[in-house]
């Protein structure tokens, strides 16, 4: 039976005021009540599992710094295999971590030093995991080319504090984890960063045969598809077993959920209208947090009925426009139809931001959350070019074109905008960082590699086509689709 609850206008502030403002992290730790654990992070979180493939926005600093938190691990160790005394530290990541692990420019230092990537990880991971048990004289050590001579010069040292390390672990039922994320600050050109990773991946494989000691390594696809990421023996035990943090579309609802109903000030009333909505759900709470009811999470017809409470039926006066629960998360997708969760969740905090129209029956019109589509695009466009500046010199001149659209029709724009010229001058200048790996077969080599990231497809008919979430970011058209956004 389908319900007729409608949530009341009010809770629109509430929408405002559980989902996040900012769509990044920081450096914070996440907040218990807005941590949501869907199934195939699950199982990415397992000790035994070692590398984590995500998109940007996936989770993969989210997680990061989750499993840092003691008592995050608490609430879901049981759930990822995390045993209760699970000692973490960090080998890598975006923020400075002083002397705990060496930043980029000494990173850079070290390999045009002529250090080699894997000694360099090495070094790492035995600052971390031995810590105050160190020989004495690596302890004294503050310079990381005089610890990583240290580590090369003393080979059997290492192997056996590293083994009596992991036998006092398991004796202890402790698993010891160093985290590694942020790989693209590891280096500013492709070459240099392909190897870090390429030597990480190798103590990865070095490590499997311990116990208790375990490498965690995020990391975006493009960090892995470079053939020489994976040019060493039994690379393919690392790279056949990576996991994915992916987002189906229920698991971002379960999330909207979990945001919703953790809320301090407008949660209950969340709860209250769910169960209005959906009368046979029961919410339990566990270390004051909010747990989403299974039928929230996992049945979409449930999911759907539940969000059309807020929403209505329709994009539109009919069907005809399609249906807000499946209309938003198809609207957000990249060009291998992945969501972004911090997208998703921007859609929904700007749709309820938006001014009420006239003779607003539902808590969200269908046309703000067109509008929270737009906003999701300028932000999904600012945090592209943080990972690839070079993005914004191929799309910014494309604004105003209707795609999808012959190839032609692009490269024409670029030449008379001379735009591959602008590129090859940033390069060779060092000021384009991680730029197009196939930009020496000009407009043709990248527009590959804008197809493998997901930035663009091309349909059946050899056309180009850009996501709505990139698309309307940018300024392009569509006939009959999402109207492109403006400052």
């Amino acid at each position: 039976m389908i319900s007729s609850y409608k949530f009341p206008h009010d809770l629109r502030e509430g929408l405002i005021a559980a989902l996040p403002a900012e769509t990044s992290q920081h450096g914070e730790t996440p907040k218990a009540g807005q941590m949501y654990l869907p199934a195939p992070h699950a199982k990415a979180l397992h000790p035994n599992n070692t590398l984590i493939q995500g998109m940007r926005g996936s989770g993969k600093s989210f997680w990061f710094l989750a499993l840092q938190s003691s008592e995050l691990r608490t609430l879901i160790g049981a759930q990822v295999g995390l045993d209760a005394g699970t000692l973490v530290t960090v080998g890598f990541g975006q923020i400075p971590g002083g002397n705990q692990f060496p930043s980029k420019d000494t990173l850079i230092q070290l390999v045009k030093g002529g250090c080699e990537p894997r000694r360099i990880w090495q070094a790492v991971v035995f600052r971390q995991v031995l810590g105050d048990r160190a020989p004495q004289d690596f302890k004294v050590l503050s310079a990381w080319k005089a610890r990583i001579q240290w580590i090369q010069d003393h080979p059997e040292l290492v192997d056996e504090n590293l083994y009596n390390t992991d036998i006092r672990l398991d004796e202890n039922k402790q698993h010891h984890i160093v985290l590694f994320d942020a790989l693209d600050r590891t280096a500013d050109d492709w070459p240099a960063m392909n190897a870090l990773v390429k030597g990480l991946l190798q103590l990865v494989l070095e490590t499997r045969s311990f116990r208790r000691i375990r490498l965690k390594v995020f990391a975006r696809p493009d960090q892995l598809e470079d053939p020489s990421v994976a040019n060493f023996p039994d690379a393919s035990k690392v790279m056949n077993q990576k996991v994915n943090l992916d987002w189906p579309r229920r698991e971002l609802y379960g999330l909207l959920w979990q945001y919703l109903a953790n809320d301090t000030d407008y949660g209950q009333r969340f709860r209250v209208g769910a169960n209005s909505a959906l009368p046979s759900i029961h919410w339990t709470q566990t270390e004051g947090v909010w747990t989403v009811p299974e039928l929230m999470r996992r049945n979409e017809d449930a999911q759907k009925q539940l969000f059309h409470a807020m929403t209505g039926p329709w994009m539109g006066r009919d069907k005809r426009r399609g249906f807000p629960y499946s209309w938003l998360p198809s609207h957000l997708g990249d060009a291998r139809g992945e969501v972004s969760p911090r997208s998703f969740l921007a859609a929904v905090r700007h749709s309820a931001s938006d001014s009420p129209r006239t003779e607003q029956e539902y808590l969200l019109h269908y046309e703000s959350i067109k509008q929270g589509v737009q906003e999701a695009s300028r932000i999904r466009v600012r945090e592209l070019e943080e990972d690839y500046p070079w993005i914004k010199t191929l799309f910014d001149p494309l604004s105003g074109i209707t795609v999808p659209c012959p190839f032609d029709d692009i490269r024409i724009v670029w030449r008379e905008r001379k735009v591959i010229d602008q590129l090859r001058r940033g390069i060779e200048s060092a000021t384009v960082r991680l730029p197009p790996l196939h930009i020496d077969d000009g407009e043709d080599g990248v527009l590959i590699d804008l197809l493998d990231l997901g930035l663009v497809e091309k349909l059946k008919d050899q056309r180009i086509n850009l996501p709505d979430v990139y698309r309307v970011g940018y300024g392009m058209g569509r006939r009959g689709g999402v109207k492109p956004y403006s400052a």
